[in-house]
């Protein structure tokens, strides 16, 4: 922990002490006890720090500069990638203005940043309803499939694969507009989202479907 922080929670600890009537001193919660109940925001706020959303900001900034090396993006990649683990984040992408940038990283020249970018979208809208339906208002549904059936990079295609799954399971909105996306040779009829085996078999066949060489 920063040794600033380790001042701050032993002034809090010393200063936290508590008389009783009878005379008696309560004793003060520990310092391990008090950094459990700080967040990383409540931390950055102390110290100054930039916020989370701060940091998403600045990543997706860096990831469309002509100015930021590929090494250098995709670091910043990995940690935006990090940061929407959580679901207070990913639900954050809509007001931040994120969502439009990352899904036109689909489509950059580098398959690195196409595999990223469709790592990050599976990773936010898992388990998210608010996101899922988000990528059906970007129409990034038909992008997806698109990576999942052409990229020449098998490591991108199976990222986009895995955000095709994120995003249709348990959701019937984004299970309709994949099979209106999928190629010729897939289930016409309507897929139940919720039909774990089903949605299985479909991603099977994405994961296997064949890519003409480069």
């Amino acid at each position: 922990m920063n040794p600033e922080m380790n001042k701050l929670l032993k002034w809090s600890v010393q200063n936290s002490q508590q008389q009783n009537e009878d005379g008696s001193v309560t004793a003060p919660a520990s310092a391990e006890e008090l950094q459990r109940n700080l967040t990383p925001d409540m931390i950055n706020a102390l110290m100054g720090g930039p916020s989370d959303a701060d940091l998403m900001k600045a990543a997706m900034e860096m990831l469309h500069s002509d100015e930021t090396d590929l090494e250098n993006k995709l670091i910043a990649f990995d940690n935006f990638e990090q940061m929407i683990e959580g679901i207070d984040n990913a639900n954050n992408l809509e007001p931040l203005g994120l969502w439009t940038p990352l899904v036109k990283l689909l489509q950059h020249e580098d398959a690195d940043m196409r595999r990223m970018a469709a790592w990050c979208i599976g990773t936010a809208v898992q388990n998210n309803q608010t996101a899922q339906d988000k990528l059906i208002v970007l129409n990034a549904i038909p992008s997806l499939v698109n990576v999942a059936t052409t990229d020449s990079i098998p490591a991108t295609r199976k990222k986009a694969v895995y955000a095709l799954s994120s995003a249709v399971r348990n959701y019937q909105p984004a299970m309709n507009e994949l099979s209106k996306s999928l190629p010729e040779g897939y289930p016409t009829d309507k897929t139940d989202a919720a039909d774990m085996e089903a949605v299985d078999m479909i991603m099977d066949k994405l994961r296997a479907h064949p890519v003409a060489s480069a």
